[in-house]
């Protein structure tokens, strides 16, 4: 699981006062679409449905979406004479030697650790993207430029404030994930890696990599969102759907095809810009106390065994995984913002 993918489970709901996106003008469903509402999601949404029906929303894409993750994270913490040196050589090993739960290892931890981090994460990009969006308004920027500025400060504030629980979560997962596997230890489940971790390196063991991770996830999440908000201004704009052309408002597929391209577009972007602050963190994370290297080691390490094109290890998994959470988020979100909007 990629966090920063978390935000997309807050994609504010097209309808305002009451009345689906597709009977609005062109204008206001770009302003809408693009996360700069004239109202706070807190007060057009009913939150107890919003975070129940999101959980099972967000629990079936993870399960769908999970084993990316695993390959990504066993791709980037493979040793120099692993095997399996590509995505789908991996799988078919994993497949071969523990079946289908093989890929979901950590899986677990993850959906237990997440309920806490995805309300953190929510509460906090909802309250910045208003505030954000006021604090550029002023400067006068495109709308473009204004909408990239303000998603990406939204998304970077509420990844930093949500990396209180995403980093335990993310040592826990990520031993679970490679263990066993190109000489990393085996555990008993989640529990027994905390219990180790802690009395290996006590509580700051299970933060180990805490720097990177917030140099990791908050501006991946900003890139995130500063790509999805320009490329969907771009995109309609492109259509025709702007402040200078006035067209009938389009209909619902066309406005998923936007939101969906957008999600591809922002994260191929992120991916490409993150993965090789992703790959030393992750490998920093699953190194066992008697490995006490530091990020110049584990970049060192890297090159030698694989050139500077080792930093991209699992540039592939991961940049599916983001395009993929983003997208499906994207669309399981319009199933979402209906169930859950409040009555006018």
């Amino acid at each position: 699981m990629e966090p920063e993918t978390l935000a997309l489970l807050c994609h504010l709901c097209p309808v305002t006062d009451g009345h689906p996106m597709v009977l609005l003008s062109a204008p206001v469903i770009l302003r809408i679409t693009l996360l700069v509402p004239p109202r706070p999601l807190c007060q057009m949404l009913d939150k107890t449905k919003f975070y129940v029906v999101g959980a099972g929303i967000f629990t079936g894409v993870t399960v769908a979406l999970y084993p990316v993750s695993l390959v990504k994270t066993r791709l980037q913490v493979a040793s120099n004479d692993a095997v399996e040196r590509n995505a789908f050589s991996l799988i078919r090993g994993i497949l071969r030697t523990d079946g289908i739960t093989g890929l979901y290892r950590g899986f677990g931890t993850v959906i237990t650790g997440a309920i806490p981090a995805r309300i953190i994460f929510l509460t906090a990009l909802e309250t910045t993207k208003v505030a954000a969006f006021r604090l550029v308004e002023p400067f006068k920027l495109s709308e473009p430029t204004q909408a990239a500025l303000a998603n990406g400060i939204a998304g970077m504030a509420a990844s930093l404030c949500s990396q209180a629980v995403f980093v335990p979560i993310d040592v826990v997962s990520q031993r679970l994930m490679v263990q066993g596997y190109s000489g990393h230890a085996t555990y008993n489940g989640g529990l027994d890696v905390v219990r180790k971790v802690l009395k290996a390196d006590g509580v700051r063991g299970l933060y180990r990599g805490f720097g990177l991770s917030v140099m990791t996830y908050s501006p991946s999440s900003a890139v995130w969102w500063a790509s999805y908000g320009s490329s969907q201004r771009f995109i309609w704009s492109f259509l025709g759907h702007d402040s200078v052309h006035e067209k009938p408002a389009p209909n619902t597929w066309t406005i998923v095809g936007v939101q969906a391209a957008g999600g591809i577009l922002a994260g191929a972007t992120a991916s490409c810009i993150t993965t090789p602050l992703d790959t030393i963190k992750t490998r920093l994370q699953v190194m066992g106390h008697e490995k006490r290297h530091t990020v110049r080691q584990v970049v060192k390490g890297l090159v030698v065994d694989d050139g500077w094109k080792g930093l991209y290890r699992g540039l592939g998994p991961r940049f599916f995984s983001m395009s993929a959470w983003g997208t499906s988020m994207i669309l399981a979100y319009e199933y979402l913002k209906r169930v859950c909007v409040k009555d006018a």
